[in-house]
C-alpha cells in the first residue's frame, strides 16, 4: 500500500540516524512515511481516521 509499512521478517535490528532499534517479533511493519510516534516502527499513523456518514461504524451508532 502506498505510504504505508514495509513488513519485514524477524527479528530486526534497525539502525537510524546512529540509534539501534531491535524487534524480535516474527513479522516487523516498518515506517516508510516517518509519521509514526514509534518510528521507525509503524503505529498505524499514516491512516486517515476519517469516519463517513454511510460507514457501518457510523450506521451502528444511529440505532
Amino acid at each position: 500500500m502506498p505510504n504505508g509499512p514495509v513488513l519485514v521478517e524477524g527479528p530486526v535490528e534497525l539502525e537510524v540516524d546512529g540509534v539501534t532499534h531491535t524487534s524480535d517479533r516474527f513479522v516487523v511493519a516498518v515506517c516508510a512515511c516517518r509519521r509514526s510516534k514509534r518510528y521507525p516502527f509503524c503505529d498505524t499513523s499514516h491512516r486517515k481516521r476519517v469516519r463517513s456518514d454511510d460507514s457501518p461504524a457510523a450506521q451502528a451508532d444511529s440505532r
